[in-house]
C-alpha cells in the first residue's frame, strides 16, 4: 500500500470507529468486525489502515460494553487507540466517542468517522478527502455516483417507478468534519429524536451543506456473508499493487 500524503503537518486529525454492532445480516455467531480476512479480523484491517494516517492525534474505538474480543487482539495494546462504550445505534456510539474527546480535541480539529466494516479504504482516498475539505467551511464525505438503475418499490415488492439517478451518490466513509461542529450538530439531532444514518445527515439537519468527494467503488462495506469474499479479493489486489 502507498503511504498517506493528505493531512499537513499543521493539522490535527482524530479518528472515530463505531464498532458496537453485531451485524445480524452476516448470520454469524461473531460480530462481523471480528470475522477473519487473510488471517486478521476485519476490524484489524480497518484500524491498521487508519492508524497509518500522518499527524494522527488518536483513534477512538466505540465497542459494545460486553465485547470480549477486542482485548485479545494485538492492536488492543496500541497507545494511540482509546476505547469507549458504544451505544445501541451508530450515532450514539459516535457521540460517546466525541464526548470522550471533549478535553483533548480543539474545536477546529478534524474528526474522521469511519465504518469498522470498511477494511478496503485506501490511503489515496483518505488523502483526497483531506485535501478537498482542507479549506471547506463544513467538511465532507467520500462517496461514489450511483451507477445502477434505482426502483421505487411499494407493498408486496411491486415496482412503483424508476428513479432519476442524476445527482444521486452513494455515501461512504470516512466522513470528515471539525470537532466542535460535528459534536454540536450530532448532539442536537439526537436530543430532538432525529434519525441519523450518518454524520453528514446530522449536519444537513442543522442547515449545513457538506462536500462529497469522489472515492472508489472498492471501498465496500461488509454487510452480508458474500461481501467477505469480495473484500478479501479487494485486499489481495490492493496489496499486489
Amino acid at each position: 500500500m502507498a503511504k498517506h500524503t493528505g493531512p499537513t503537518s499543521t493539522s490535527r486529525y482524530w479518528v472515530i470507529v463505531p464498532a458496537a454492532g453485531i451485524g445480524t445480516r452476516m448470520r454469524s455467531d461473531l460480530p462481523k468486525q471480528y470475522l477473519q480476512l487473510q488471517g486478521k479480523t476485519l476490524l484489524e484491517h480497518t484500524v491498521e489502515r487508519l492508524l497509518a494516517i500522518p499527524d494522527l492525534a488518536g483513534l477512538v474505538l466505540a465497542l459494545s460494553p460486553s465485547d470480549p474480543y477486542w482485548e485479545r487482539l494485538p492492536l488492543a495494546g496500541d497507545p494511540r487507540v482509546a476505547v469507549v462504550d458504544g451505544g445501541s445505534e451508530r450515532s450514539r456510539s459516535v457521540l460517546n466517542a466525541l464526548n470522550y474527546l471533549t478535553l483533548q480535541a480543539d474545536a477546529s480539529d478534524w474528526v474522521m468517522v469511519h465504518d469498522a466494516a470498511r477494511p478496503c479504504i485506501t490511503p489515496s482516498s483518505i488523502a483526497g478527502l483531506c485535501r478537498h475539505t482542507a479549506n471547506h467551511p463544513v467538511g465532507g464525505i467520500l462517496g461514489v455516483p450511483v451507477g445502477d438503475t434505482l426502483k421505487r418499490v411499494g407493498p408486496r415488492n411491486v415496482i412503483l417507478d424508476t428513479c432519476d439517478r442524476r445527482g444521486l451518490w452513494q455515501a461512504q466513509t470516512p466522513q470528515l468534519f471539525r470537532y466542535q461542529l460535528l459534536h454540536q450538530c450530532l448532539a442536537r439531532a439526537l436530543a430532538h429524536g432525529e434519525a441519523i444514518t450518518d454524520e453528514a445527515s446530522a449536519l444537513e439537519l442543522a442547515g449545513y451543506q457538506p462536500l462529497i468527494v469522489e472515492g472508489r467503488s472498492d471501498n465496500i462495506k461488509v454487510t452480508r456473508p458474500e461481501d467477505l469474499a469480495l473484500a478479501e479479493a479487494i485486499l489481495q489486489r490492493q496489496e499486489q499493487r
